[in-house]
C-alpha cells in the first residue's frame, strides 16, 4: 500500500453545504486555496445525486488543475467514481476496511476520532490520518459528540498512530492556540472560512 508521509493537512478546509457558502462554493473554495488551503474535503447532506456529483465533479476540476488534494466525505462510492484523492468517514460509516477495499491502495482515507478508544482502534494499515474532535463546540455539524477543549485534545492526538488533523469550532485565535501546542499535522474548518465574504482572508488568517 502506498503510504502518504507527508499528506498537505496544514489548513484543511471542509465544505459546507452549498446554499450556506456566503460565496457560493466553487467561488469559496478557489479562494481559500488561493488564501492558502492545502487539502479540502467536499462534505454534503443533499440527497439529489446529480447535484452532489455536478458540485463534486467542478470542485475535482479546479483543484486537480492546482494540485490540491479532494476528499470525499462519507460518499466513497461517489471519490471512486470521480477519482478523488481519497475519502473521508465517520465512526457510523462504513468501516474502514471496507473504504479501504473500495478506493484501493493509492487513495488517502481519513477517519473521524473523538474518543480514546476510537483512537485506539485507528489501523495505519488502512487509516491514512484522523480528523480528531470537536475541540470546540460547533455549529456546522448536526449531533457532534462534546467537545474535547485543547487540553482534552491534545493528549488524545498525542496518541494518534496516524497523521491527526484539529476540528471543531476552530477560528483563527484557536487555530493559532492549537498550532501553539506542537502537536498534530493541521487544522480543519468549516465555518470559519466558508461563513466569510472574503474566505481567501480568511484562510490566510488561520495558517
Amino acid at each position: 500500500m502506498r503510504r502518504f508521509a507527508s499528506l498537505p493537512l496544514h489548513l484543511y478546509l471542509v465544505t459546507d453545504e452549498a446554499e450556506k457558502c456566503a460565496t457560493g462554493l466553487l467561488h469559496t473554495v478557489q479562494q481559500a486555496v488561493e488564501g492558502g488551503v492545502t487539502i479540502v474535503q467536499y462534505r454534503s447532506t443533499c440527497p439529489d445525486e446529480r447535484t452532489v456529483l455536478r458540485e463534486a465533479e467542478a470542485l475535482h476540476s479546479y483543484l486537480r488543475s492546482v494540485g490540491v488534494p479532494l476528499i470525499i466525505n462519507n460518499r466513497v462510492e461517489l471519490a471512486c467514481h470521480i477519482d478523488a484523492e481519497g475519502a473521508h468517514i465517520g465512526q457510523s460509516d462504513m468501516p474502514p476496511a471496507k473504504a479501504r477495499d473500495l478506493l484501493g491502495p493509492d487513495k488517502i482515507l481519513g477517519l473521524s476520532v473523538s474518543t480514546e478508544q476510537q483512537m485506539l482502534a485507528v489501523d495505519p494499515l488502512l487509516v491514512d490520518y484522523v480528523g480528531c474532535g470537536p475541540v470546540f463546540p460547533t455549529i456546522s455539524k448536526k449531533n457532534a459528540p462534546k467537545d474535547l477543549g485543547i487540553d482534552g485534545w491534545a493528549r488524545l492526538a498525542a496518541r494518534s498512530p496516524v497523521p491527526v488533523v484539529a476540528i471543531g469550532g476552530i477560528d483563527a485565535e484557536r487555530a493559532r492556540l492549537l498550532r501553539a501546542t506542537g502537536i498534530g499535522d493541521g487544522i480543519a474548518v468549516v465555518s470559519a472560512i466558508c461563513s466569510s465574504l472574503h474566505p481567501r482572508q480568511a484562510a490566510q488568517a488561520l495558517l
